[in-house]
């Protein structure tokens, strides 16, 4: 018998039964981390449990046909002080938690089930209910060599995978499923994490499918998201494919996205910020990329207006304001050999800050085929646009801007509508249009007015 493998069995854990086994799951990782380390294992069967505290040189095997089945009465989660949403708070522990740890393993063929539809319920009709933030599925603070490998994850009451502060984080070959209607069901967010590589997943959920963070103007610390690759990644529904900000005050940087599809993700590649939050994003570059069914695959908008403050007139405003700290930057960013079918809105939405235009960006051997019944939409959100579809590129405030070996299917309009832009290249593309007489670039120059456009309250 290996002496370094802790079956919780052994220690009181009751399967297929309504009794709780977070005492047994403790005791085992006790255990083990006693002993130096070892491998807390869950056999087959299904085990009902509340918050599960990891610690150090730890793996938890999570064998096939287990089943870690999470409670949904509030008082197993107790609270610990972690971010929410880039806010240093209390929050309900997470199901599977750990802080300040290092070498730390949560592998398997098995399903780590959330039972998030009573935490769901609560969130969209008795919000006063929720003392703290809702649970996340799985959650690492400020930990150093963390593997998440091969389990099944479903049903997380809120963001899935949310490595916070951590160094050297890997995530391989995960499935995640939640329902499409699942509230801020996020896939894999790292936030303000170095060294990230996430490769050859499933994620079907119901909000963004990873999404990489580094904290507001809220965040008192200022660490970066950097040095992360996603490879091999299958995408289903959601939000959006990969999301970088808005949450983007500690700068994110050095990220790669390739070989992956996309599939009904409303939006593809989205990145997204405002005024206030300061920070920069840059040097990413996104290849091999084939989307279908979204609503537009390119994303850069700097005035979205979610969240907090977000429909104060500092953010929205189109005139220009004193370029600051608090001005974010989206700069040096490259997509190459990207095909996107059944595209509804616009084949790629650009908008800079009047002040801090968009810039340094190439589209290369990209080709875009619009939906022949298209579902009108907002691309972005942000104030001042109206539901459109079958648009080319919209841009506006952007400043070195290259497209190259470009192909845009079934657009109405120009092929490229660029209002103040400044050095934007078309070389070597094609229009395939309905209308032959429609010019392939239109330019145009708009002076914001005295009073820009206020956005709807909802």
């Amino acid at each position: 018998m290996n002496p370094n493998l802790y079956n919780i069995d052994n220690y009181g854990a009751s399967p297929n039964t309504d009794q709780l086994s977070t005492e047994a799951i403790a005791a085992a990782i006790e255990a083990a981390s006693d002993a130096g380390g070892g491998t807390v294992y869950i056999p087959a069967g299904t085990y009902h449990t509340g918050a599960i505290m990891l610690q150090s040189n730890i793996e938890l095997h999570v064998s096939a046909g287990a089943v870690l089945s999470f409670s949904t009465d509030p008082a197993h989660y107790p609270p610990v002080r972690s971010r929410w949403e880039g806010v240093h708070q209390h929050v309900h522990a997470s199901c599977i938690y750990g802080e300040q740890l290092h070498n730390v393993s949560i592998t398997g063929s098995g399903r780590i089930e959330g039972n998030g539809q009573a935490w769901w319920e609560l969130f969209r009709n008795h919000r006063e209910q929720l003392e703290y933030p809702r649970p996340k599925l799985i959650s690492f603070d400020h930990c150093t060599r963390i593997t998440i490998r091969d389990v099944q994850l479903r049903n997380s009451p809120s963001w899935t995978v949310n490595p916070i502060c951590c160094e050297m984080v890997t995530v391989d070959n995960i499935t995640i499923h939640n329902p499409a209607d699942s509230p801020n069901t996020d896939g894999i967010n790292p936030e303000s994490c170095r060294n990230v590589h996430i490769s050859n997943c499933h994620i079907d959920v119901g909000d963004d499918c990873i999404t990489i963070k580094s904290g507001t103007e809220d965040t008192p610390d200022r660490v970066p998201c950097e040095n992360v690759t996603v490879v091999n990644c299958t995408m289903m529904h959601g939000h959006g494919g990969v999301v970088i900000g808005s949450e983007m005050s500690g700068d994110i940087r050095n990220v790669t996205i390739s070989n992956c599809v996309f599939k009904q993700t409303d939006r593809g590649i989205r990145l997204k910020s405002r005024r206030g939050r300061g920070g920069t994003v840059e040097d990413i570059r996104i290849s091999n990329i084939v989307m279908e069914d979204v609503i537009c695959p390119f994303i850069m908008n700097l005035y979205y207006f979610c969240g907090p403050r977000g429909k104060d007139k500092y953010v929205w405003d189109k005139n220009p304001y004193p370029i600051t700290e608090e001005t974010p930057c989206f700069r040096r960013i490259h997509f190459a050999n990207i095909t996107a079918r059944r595209v509804h809105a616009a084949a790629g939405f650009l908008y800079g800050l009047a002040e801090q235009y968009v810039s340094e960006v190439t589209f290369s051997d990209i080709d875009i085929s619009m939906a022949e019944d298209a579902i009108p939409g907002r691309p972005a959100m942000m104030a001042g646009i109206e539901d459109m579809n079958n648009r080319g590129f919209y841009l506006g405030n952007v400043r070195d801007v290259r497209f190259n070996r470009v192909t845009i299917e079934n657009h109405e309009g120009p092929a490229f509508y660029i209002e103040n832009g400044e050095e934007v290249d078309v070389i070597d593309c094609r229009s395939r249009r309905t209308k032959r007489e429609e010019q392939l670039v239109e330019r145009v120059t708009i002076q914001p007015s005295a009073e820009s456009e206020a956005p709807v309250q909802s």
